[in-house]
């Protein structure tokens, strides 16, 4: 007895290149490609240099160790809070508009914050160029998304856009050392004209585009939304200080969940919402941002305790610290172009799960370090598999999370996959400084400093295992289902 098998084709693998895929860009589409991926590389430098120059920061400008904390979180308040409705502005009033306001915004945000000479200021200065880069990120990743075809041609352009991203994140540590030396300020001044070429480029290059036809008319949806998102990031970011289980710490959780809900409710009567909760029920778009927020969240915040251990524990400058990190954003950097014809031949969930078990593997071969490392055997193996992680995770992540999805709503999926990249970062950040804090760092000692940062590495650790087994289990479950149709069909022969 014969019995045919039908197996389904495996999630997420591209179709077929269409005949214009094959075919070379013309020299304008390079130049939007390049753009956009600038762009991308000053939100990396950006982030990057500041962290470098915060304690120069705190001694000439008198800021304590809370304030300083809130020029990076005041980044992360605007980018985290306002993410989703970048992402949706863009759908509804046009990407070429709103990414060439967003830009101009940010160069004038970061010129600002080169001049100002109060803490609260500068503070402000860095929560509005995370406004923007809430609106320039999503934009300009939809805009890709839907300039070039799905399939080889996007994976392609995401993978060039992955480098500039970690090319803006490994040079700012760099730039940052040198910045810094030449006096805190540079580290604002310098994105200031590549931003301004950036925008004239932009607005020669990019292609007119019009809105969807449809919604933009939600403001409840707007005010509940981006409410929710600001209260959460805040709450994340300020609760270990001020205690999670404060009055104020669960009082601002239970305003979150209470626009949340109204959220939810305005969206679900509204013939054209904001956000359309339906887009939710695709798995892949769940998994995706489920993955985003273990990577992001256990890079940023592992990377967050090793410049602490590297300059705090052993001691080393600024600018030593920054090269021996540098490995892993070379790896991503070279890496990311070969990424988007792997992604065509393995599919992204393959990527996505290598990814998650390099990240895991990392953080592993770090636990067990101690106060007197050699560099080559003890620290450069889990920055080299960090590396590797980021290169295969982060460009299939975004390739996974918009596939499949409507040109009218690229910019709500790629402002879905970010929001949760930032949020999650937040989260995952604020419970690792909150466990590493906790008791304080001892007599002060380079081993007591050093136990003090070990549960905040197990913290990060069980966070990517987290998110390989999210994206794991579905991968596995298909294999079954695939397994026993062919079982039983040869029991029955």
């Amino acid at each position: 007895m014969t019995a045919t098998v039908t197996r389904k084709p495996r999630e997420n693998h591209p179709a077929p290149d269409r005949p214009e895929e094959r075919q070379r860009w013309p020299a304008r589409l390079w130049g939007v490609l390049i753009v956009l991926s600038l762009v991308l590389f000053l939100d990396g430098l950006d982030v990057s240099m500041v962290g470098v120059a915060l304690p120069s920061i705190g001694a000439e400008l008198g800021l304590g160790t809370s304030s300083l904390q809130w020029i990076v979180s005041g980044y992360v308040l605007g980018y985290g809070g306002f993410l989703l409705l970048g992402g949706r502005t863009a759908d509804l009033l046009g990407r070429r508009r709103v990414f060439l306001a967003a830009l101009a915004v940010f160069a004038l945000a970061s010129l600002l914050g080169g001049l100002v000479d109060s803490g609260p200021l500068l503070i402000a200065t860095r929560f509005v160029k995370g406004v923007s880069a809430a609106f320039t990120a999503p934009t300009g990743l939809s805009i890709i998304t839907t300039t070039f075809a799905e399939g080889r041609a996007r994976n392609r352009a995401l993978s060039i856009y992955t480098v500039f991203g970690a090319s803006g994140y490994s040079s700012g540590l760099i730039f940052g050392g040198l910045m810094t030396g030449l006096g805190w300020r540079w580290t604002f001044l310098m994105p200031v004209p590549i931003a301004a070429a950036a925008l004239v480029a932009a607005h020669l290059l990019i292609p007119r585009d019009r809105p969807a036809a449809g919604g933009g008319h939600d403001p409840l949806g707007a005010l509940t939304s981006t409410g929710a998102m600001l209260l959460l990031v805040y709450n994340l970011v300020s609760a270990p200080e001020r205690g999670w289980t404060a009055p104020v710490t669960l009082a601002l959780f239970a305003a979150v969940a209470a626009l949340l809900a109204a959220f939810v409710a305005v969206e679900r009567r509204l013939a054209h919402p904001l956000v359309r909760l339906g887009i939710l029920r695709k798995g892949t778009l769940v998994r995706a941002n489920a993955a985003i927020v273990a990577l992001f969240g256990s890079y940023l915040s592992f990377q967050f305790i090793v410049t602490l251990y590297l300059q705090d524990v052993l001691g080393w400058e600024p600018l030593t610290m920054a090269l021996a990190l540098l490995p892993a954003g070379l790896l991503v950097a070279l890496s990311a172009p070969y990424a988007g014809s792997m992604i065509d031949r393995f599919g992204t969930a393959r990527f996505i799960i290598g990814g998650m078990a390099a990240l895991t593997a990392g953080y592993v071969l770090f636990l067990p370090i101690g106060t007197d490392p050699v560099y080559l055997t003890a620290v450069l193996p889990s920055v080299v598999l960090l590396g590797v992680g980021f290169a295969l995770g982060f460009p299939a992540i975004n390739v996974q999370a918009t596939s499949g999805i409507h040109d009218d709503e690229q910019g709500l999926a790629a402002g879905l996959v970010q929001t949760s990249g930032q949020v999650g970062a937040a989260l995952v950040l604020a419970v690792t400084t909150a466990l590493i804090t906790a008791d304080g760092t001892g007599d002060g000692s380079a081993q007591a400093m050093l136990d003090a940062f070990r549960p905040g590495l197990v913290f990060v650790t069980f966070v990517a295992l987290a998110g390989l087994a999210i994206v794991l289990v579905p991968l596995l479950r298909r294999r079954s289902a695939e397994t026993v149709p062919v079982t039983a069909a040869a029991e029955e022969s």
